[in-house]
């Protein structure tokens, strides 16, 4: 049986070449889901198990400064919903795994604690009993914190830093003969593949579909006009969103959003392939046509703001989900919890 675990990643909307992705995902004999909205991933499960998000919790979290930073519990979590460290503990058990699997964030933060010792990212002087008491902590933290690791050397034998020239491969060209490279990035706005942000009517507000950036000069060798709706074309498939003509952007090159799905996903056109050192895919230089749309509708935009539903009313969608009540194993010893819901409620795309 192939079966899948994707634990908080909307990967059908994050991931490159999304088309190929969705056809292997549906190709899974199972596929699980765990994650606090229905996302775009979630809604192609099999079972969805709901979990807390981060104010539902406790722990920790470290910042891109390398700051650890202690995290509290705000909210209480709806009925049914379950933490990951639960999920994974309850499947350790019923598969049989031997060994100790704490739901205690503390005990599983003193674990993460003794296995860094001596790594890079080493947190062995840390937990939250220290965190509890305000303490500034960057890693590495042995016994005292470091805030800036590298202000007498650097993380070499010799101490020196190392720089290290980078030969540029040139993109495969496309059975299309893309002439412009598309880069994507990110709105302020929204986060990630917007799974949160989209419903956030704020912020979804202030950045409801995704935008192609283009040059003015581009723009009229094409015949495309501010906010005129355009399709953006490789061999991996078509994206379709409203132009917007500026001089923020190079003559050769145009801009996508990831944050959206559908017609807008601009994960659509990007390749899977990755760099061989970093293994991060390809977002950078896709190359597309852009011409403008020959149809009538708008793209598909992104999901309206729901509430998380309740635990005791899940929905069904025409690919039934596995719902099976928490602590009940008749149905499946290893995926037995609560889900509660499996598909959208009205009223969403």
């Amino acid at each position: 049986m192939k079966t899948l675990l994707v634990a908080g990643s909307n990967v059908v909307v994050s991931a490159p070449d999304v088309d190929a992705l969705r056809e292997r995902l549906r190709a899974l004999d199972t596929l699980v889901v765990c994650d606090f909205f229905l996302s775009e991933t979630a809604e192609l499960a099999d079972i969805v198990l709901p979990v807390l998000q981060w104010a539902e919790e406790e722990g920790t979290m470290t910042s891109l400064e390398g700051r650890v930073i202690r995290r509290r519990r705000a909210l209480a979590a709806p009925d049914g919903a379950r933490s990951e460290l639960w999920i994974m503990s309850e499947l350790a058990r019923r598969l049989g795994a031997a060994s100790t699997w704490s739901i205690d964030p503390a005990e599983v933060f003193d674990e993460l604690a003794r296995a860094s010792e001596g790594g890079i990212a080493d947190y062995s002087g840390l937990s939250h009993e220290l965190l509890d008491t305000g303490v500034e902590a960057y890693w590495p933290y042995r016994s005292e914190s470091t805030p800036r690791p590298f202000t007498e050397r650097f993380a070499h034998a010799d101490g020196r830093a190392r720089l290290v020239a980078v030969e540029a491969t040139p993109p495969a060209p496309t059975d299309r003969g893309g002439d412009l490279t598309l880069v994507t990035g990110r709105y302020l706005q929204q986060y990630q593949s917007g799974t949160q942000t989209r419903r956030v009517a704020e912020l979804n507000g202030a950045r409801p579909e995704a935008r192609l950036e283009i040059h003015p000069a581009t723009a009229s060798r094409l015949g495309i006009r501010e906010g005129a709706l355009v399709a953006v074309s490789n061999e991996r498939g078509t994206v379709k969103a409203r132009a917007s003509v500026t001089t923020d952007i190079r003559h050769d090159t145009v801009f996508l959003p990831f944050h959206y799905a559908g017609e807008e996903c601009a994960n659509r056109l990007t390749a899977a392939s990755v760099d061989p050192t970093s293994a991060m895919p390809e977002f950078k230089r896709t190359r597309v046509t852009v011409a403008p749309d020959a149809g009538t509708s708008a793209p598909t935009t992104a999901a309206a703001p729901i509430e998380r539903p309740d635990a005791a009313a899940p929905h069904v969608v025409e690919r039934p989900p596995v719902l099976v009540a928490a602590n009940s194993e008749e149905a499946n010893p290893c995926l037995s919890v609560w889900c509660w819901w499996a598909t959208a409620p009205s009223g969403r795309d």
